[in-house]
């Protein structure tokens, strides 16, 4: 069965190309624009895997993560971000990976694979 992978991204020509090269490499995509929306899919949907953008409009990407972890433990969540320097934000030690974002998925690619298989 195809692993189900949330991409929260408020660029919306990166959220085609997440969408498009993750299904290439077999995942079954959801993307969304902004953090209520990934929550509220995240209540009535199961994912395998959560990719969070950091600053985006309204709620950030780390006030998400506070609040996914408050329903969901289990899921695995990557942040993948144009900015460095959250890396030394405390609060982002709750995800699983921090991934500067780069032309390239290689790095994206691989974390996937290695979090959930």
């Amino acid at each position: 069965m195809k692993k189900k992978l949330l991409v929260v991204e408020d660029e919306k020509n990166l959220c085609v190309l997440y969408k498009e090269e993750l299904t290439k490499e077999g995942y079954n995509v959801t993307t969304v624009m902004d953090a209520d929306a990934a929550l509220g899919l995240i209540k009535k949907k199961k994912f395998d895997l959560i990719i969070t953008d950091i600053r985006m409009p309204a709620k950030n990407g780390i006030d998400l993560i506070t609040q996914i972890m408050a329903l969901r433990k289990d899921i695995p969540i990557i942040i993948n971000t144009a900015y460095q320097s959250y890396k030394h934000d405390f609060m982002t030690w709750a995800a699983d990976a921090y991934i500067v974002k780069s032309a390239s998925l290689e790095e994206l690619k691989s974390k996937i694979k290695e979090l959930v298989g």
